[in-house]
């Protein structure tokens, strides 16, 4: 396989994964949709491709830079759920995004 058509078939993993998200979600199965969100499908997949493509240390390091973006995320979606009755959802959008990204940049400045 060459590397576009790996690179065609990652893209469409993904976006089911995100269709199908949505479409829970949309059905009034927020649970359901959380789950198929944050379900290890993506980070699974890119364990056994990493694995494959890399090996075994290369997948080792992949989950251990994985485990710094936990908490960045948890301030994300906390501020998703305190935001978005406070201020609606494009603005609390937009502001946890700001807070995600400005927390990764505090993880890498702490591991210097």
């Amino acid at each position: 396989m060459n590397d576009l058509s790996k690179y065609a078939l990652y893209f469409l993993l993904g976006g089911s994964i995100v269709s199908f998200s949505t479409y829970l979600g949309s059905q009034g199965k927020s649970f359901l949709a959380a789950m198929a969100s944050t379900f290890p499908a993506i980070t699974g997949v890119t364990f056994i491709l990493l694995y494959a493509n890399g090996g075994g240390s290369t997948t080792v390091d992949y989950a251990k830079n994985l485990l710094w973006f936990v908490p960045p995320w948890i301030v994300y979606v906390l501020a998703m759920i305190m935001g978005i009755p406070r201020l609606g959802f494009w603005p609390t959008m937009v502001g946890s995004l700001v807070l995600y990204v400005g927390c990764i940049g505090l993880v890498k400045m702490l591991l210097r």
